[in-house]
């Protein structure tokens, strides 16, 4: 097997996979809101490749919404002192704790659950983001606190290899300072 068939194949499993990862039965959204730190990455995405040496901890900012949706902010201090921003809606779907969205900074879909939670500690969130006729995994380890346990990180390197994340593509990110409020 050529190694582009290997990769066309861990690509092909991961998104099958991730087809099935269900978010967890108890999804509270009130619980889920607050400020995060975004602490782990994994995606089996080519960029990841060429800016994981880069990349370090940032915020997210998550507020529900009356309707049920999720407004997503997330905020990186980058290394010359400015601060990357994002926002996104996530739209409810008939699943508690899965939501959707279109990015329109990365022009892509993303169908996001929340896979695993204790909202007063972490979450694990696993996102399959698709662009024309490509979809890839992320799954994303959120904390409240900037430092988290040796057993939490294990979980989350466990479930994204589940999930079709070489071990490779599987960070903890390095602390970072914060960016002032917007």
């Amino acid at each position: 097997m050529t190694v582009a068939m290997k990769m066309l194949c861990v690509l092909l499993c991961a998104v099958f996979a991730s087809a099935e990862v269900m978010p967890m039965t108890d999804f509270d959204l009130e619980k889920m809101g607050g400020k995060w730190y975004l602490i782990g990455f994994a995606t089996n995405a080519k960029w990841f490749v060429s800016h994981r040496a880069n990349m370090k901890m940032g915020t997210a900012v998550l507020v529900p919404t009356e309707e049920g949706d999720l407004d997503l902010t997330y905020a990186n201090l980058q290394s010359d002192g400015s601060c990357w921003r994002m926002s996104h809606l996530a739209k409810k779907t008939e699943t508690p704790g899965r939501f959707v969205f279109h990015s329109q900074r990365w022009a892509n879909d993303n169908d996001m659950r929340v896979v695993d939670a204790k909202f007063d500690d972490y979450a694990i969130v696993h996102t399959i983001k698709t662009k024309g006729d490509v979809s890839e995994v992320l799954n994303k380890l959120y904390s409240r606190t900037a430092e988290i346990t040796d057993d939490l990180k294990e979980k989350f390197r466990q479930f994204s290899l589940d999930t079709g994340i070489l071990e490779e593509h599987i960070a903890i990110l390095p602390a970072n300072g914060e960016c002032s409020a917007a």
